[in-house]
């Protein structure tokens, strides 16, 4: 469930809509919104963890330069999603922690 807080869209009939799945949850977008943009327009303020002591982040620059937005997006983690480009079908999940190293994963 979406949290309760001010960012609203200004409504733009004009624009496509597309959907992600956004933790296993359909939300809807408009096309040329970043991943991020479209999780916060759906009501969800936390795109991640911290890896030391699980504060919860969301989006704050919108511009590529706090990183605060990190998301796996279809299976890539680490992902700015302020920098991302929301498509129709997207999977996107919020960063828990720390990634896994690439020799843990093997």
């Amino acid at each position: 469930m979406p949290d309760a807080f001010a960012f609203t869209r200004l409504p733009d009939p004009s624009r496509q809509k597309l959907t992600l799945d956004f933790e296993g949850v359909a939300i809807e977008a408009s096309v040329g919104d970043s991943v991020a943009a479209a999780v916060l327009a759906a009501g969800h303020r936390l795109t991640r963890t911290t890896p030391v002591g699980g504060s919860g982040r969301g989006p704050y620059c919108m511009m590529g330069v706090c990183f605060d937005c990190l998301m796996e997006i279809d299976g890539e983690q680490n992902r700015q999603a302020c920098m991302v480009e929301a498509r129709d079908g997207m999977k996107v999940r919020r960063m828990r922690g720390a990634r896994p190293l690439a020799e843990a994963r093997a």
